[in-house]
């Protein structure tokens, strides 16, 4: 009986899996990528903006390289050949982004020199070659290469004698030809630009006018090698393999794997070589053979390699307001105020934030508080990243050192945070908290903090559940959502999760929270049945979801499935979507957006509803394998009804965008056509809202403020009136 059924799922499914209905990830990916070089091009955003997303377009496809590429690379080594669900095989995959990324190159560096830096000439900001500086400016490159970079560099040979140096991954590198003033012989030589001085050197005689580093190591380079001369120089740069793979044991073994790990990575295969474009054949063919780089992933620059400075031009940049988004300043509801009552607070009700329109400084004050208040008899906490200073790391380490018992999971698997999670690990130990490191094999990416308290009619726990980092850094700019309650049921739920993380406990059943790996699966799962059946009869089914990415093919399938049913779906997905629309009788009920903005869109909404029974959830997983089946995730309902209705406002005025919103049709992503309606930008909607906010709660505190002098006017008003009386 149990095989037939499960034959007749995998029959009933299997018209949802053919190859064609999916999007390979890697190319999704490198199309979200496109879309933020897109912002870097509109001319409706501030020039100085431009440049940041520019910025950010490099940063994102070095990370891809370092992992993604590096991936597909060891798969090929491995011999695999098998496909992924878009039916492409790993050297497939591998090839058509090494021919895409070709074109995104050429797009970049367009935008970067056609477009972006005449546009800061314009206005008086300029980024200058040598050829380009005046007397007063060259004699300040001289010195700068004398007095400070010439004591700092060293020069590399390449010969019989001294092999080929080292090429660290993402660093700068000049190679060089020389030729022996003697004996006319050609010589090799590479001189790293080093990276602890700016990349952007400012000039003098002009505010805002910059020259780049290696341009003035170039110009000075036969100095550092007297006797020859400098026939060829250009820079270059290799991307390595950086993924981490530890090998877990005990807690201690596991640790310096990962120290180790994080040395050995440096090491990785190159999977990418980046090339000035005027480089010589014989000096560019000596380097891909020197570095063993396929050809395809070599990459000729026209402009200067590595565009991630131009995310620090805009903060060297002095004045010209006018070229950067006007700043804002986020809410804090009164409630959540350090100086306030927080948990007298909590106990009332649930409060739902939305960052950065409503200030990270809500969830620094929880944990502040609770770290201050005597009543506080432990404190857990999951970090899978935080800042290089963080606040939280000092309240934990406060806590602890007051007696509070202190339990912090620290994931110090978190990709390109590991170093800096190792070392908060070691920190947040000596201060005396517990720290754990999660489950073998899995990332905990929960983002949950739970407060035991002895209120005065008993123990209490007060729980903070999110769908972003607890880092106050990047809480400014990426969107994000947290819940604070004290339900009890979610509460029992919490402490179930905390002892499965630190211990040894398996909990039978969660009551409200869904927990990955597995549950969150089975859950979305059960939640799209549900609509298929409202839809199949006849009433009302809806599924809106919003996420960073969306590629697990499972997941795919029941939602094809659950469009083919009659649900209507909306889904508003950032980055990766390997889901393909507008198949027929398979999509047609199934419309994607993506908003890509002057904020990272982080928040993770689930929302169902089956006839006008609402139900909405927040999560810290994205519909992706890795979420669902490798990490520790939490999917946690809103049910307080007016936190509910805010939360479908919010999924609501962001479907509404039409100016930060592309549409996916066809797999091609475009901006909506907003002919005729009125423009929507949610993001700047949401902001608009938090001055809003802030406005009236500036005027009712105003207005409070006022209050007891008005009453003492009235009372003396008053006296006066009944001393009258008397006189009479």
């Amino acid at each position: 009986m149990t095989t037939n059924l499960i034959k007749k799922e995998k029959k009933e499914t299997k018209p949802f899996r053919k190859h064609s209905y999916f999007m390979n990830r890697e190319l999704s990916w490198m199309e979200f990528n496109d879309r933020v070089l897109d912002e870097a091009r509109r001319p409706d955003n501030p020039l100085l903006e431009r440049l940041n997303f520019l910025g950010i377009t490099q940063s994102n496809v070095d990370e891809f390289f370092m992992v993604r590429v590096a991936s597909l690379h060891k798969l090929i080594a491995a011999g695999i050949k098998s496909t992924d669900p878009s039916g492409m095989t790993p050297k497939e995959q591998l090839d058509a982004i090494n021919k895409k990324e070709h074109k995104a190159v050429e797009k970049r560096y367009s935008t970067y020199s056609r477009s972006l830096m005449p546009l800061l000439q314009k206005n008086h900001i300029q980024i200058l070659g040598i050829k380009d500086l005046n007397n007063d400016q060259r004699e300040f490159v001289r010195r700068y290469f004398n007095d400070e970079l010439y004591l700092v560099l060293t020069p590399m040979a390449d010969d019989a004698i001294r092999p080929f140096p080292f090429i660290a991954n993402d660093s700068l590198n000049i190679a060089i030809r020389l030729k022996d003033n003697d004996k006319g012989h050609h010589h090799y030589a590479t001189v790293r630009v080093p990276n602890i001085f700016k990349r952007l050197v400012k000039l003098p005689d002009a505010d805002n006018s910059f020259i780049l580093i290696e341009d003035i190591i170039k110009e000075f380079l036969g100095k550092l090698f007297v006797g020859y001369k400098v026939e060829e120089s250009g820079c270059f740069r290799a991307t390595r393999d950086m993924d981490l793979d530890v090998a877990e044991r005990d807690t201690s073994d596991f640790l310096r794997s990962v120290q180790k790990q994080l040395k050995d990575r440096e090491h990785g295969q190159v999977v990418r070589l980046e090339v000035e474009k005027s480089m010589g054949d014989k000096l560019r063919k000596r380097l891909i053979k020197k570095i063993q780089v396929d050809k395809s992933a070599v990459y000729k620059i026209n402009g200067p390699i590595d565009l991630t400075f131009l995310k620090k031009l805009p903060g060297a940049v002095k004045g010209h307001d006018d070229l950067r988004y006007k700043p804002f300043k986020p809410y804090i509801n009164p409630d959540l105020e350090l100086s306030s009552n927080i948990f007298a607070n909590i106990r009332k009700h649930d409060y739902l934030v939305q960052h950065p329109y409503d200030t990270f400084d809500a969830v620094l004050n929880f944990i502040h508080k609770a770290a201050m208040d005597d009543k506080v008899l432990a404190i857990k906490m999951t970090l899978y990243r935080v800042s290089s200073n963080s606040p939280i790391i000092k309240y934990l380490g406060q806590a602890a050192q007051a007696g509070k018992q202190v339990t912090v999971l620290v994931e110090v698997k978190a990709r390109f945070d590991e170093q800096n999670n190792v070392h908060w690990a070691r920190r947040l130990e000596q201060m005396g908290c517990h720290v754990i490191y999660g489950l073998k094999g899995l990332k905990t990416h929960t983002k949950t903090t739970l407060v035991i308290r002895r209120d005065e009619d008993g123990i209490r726990r007060y729980l903070h559940l999110g769908t972003g980092n607890y880092n106050d850094v990047t809480a400014h700019f990426y969107t994000d959502m947290g819940l604070f309650t004290c339900r009890r049921d979610l509460g029992i739920d919490a402490t179930n999760l905390f002892n499965m993380l630190s211990g040894y406990s398996n909990p039978p059943y969660f009551r409200l929270l869904k927990i990955s790996p597995d549950h969150i699966r089975e859950f979305i799962n059960q939640k799209l049945d549900q609509t298929i059946a409202t839809a199949k009869a006849g009433r009302k089914a809806e599924v809106h979801m919003k996420m960073n990415s969306l590629s697990d093919p499972e997941i795919i399938a029941k939602l094809y499935e659950a469009s083919a049913a009659g649900v209507k779906i909306h889904l508003i997905i950032r980055g990766i979507c390997c889901l393909r629309t507008d198949i027929p009788k398979i999509s047609d009920n199934i419309e994607v957006h993506s908003i890509v903005g002057r904020l990272l869109e982080h928040s993770r909404i689930y929302y169902f509803n089956n006839d006008g029974a609402e139900e909405i959830y927040l999560s810290s997983a994205d519909m992706m394998k890795r979420n669902l089946n490798r990490r520790v995730e939490t999917l946690f309902p809103v049910l307080q009804p007016d936190l509910k209705q805010r939360a479908i406002s919010i999924f609501d005025k962001m479907w509404q965008d039409n100016v930060k919103a592309r549409i996916l049709h066809n797999n091609v992503y475009s901006m909506i056509d907003r002919r005729g309606k009125e423009a929507v930008n949610a993001q700047e909607y949401f902001i608009h809202e938090a001055e809003q906010k802030n406005k009236a709660l500036k005027e009712k505190r105003k207005q409070e403020a006022r209050t007891p002098e008005t009453f003492d006017v009235m009372k003396k008003h008053k006296n006066d009136l009944h001393l009258g009386e008397n006189k009479d």
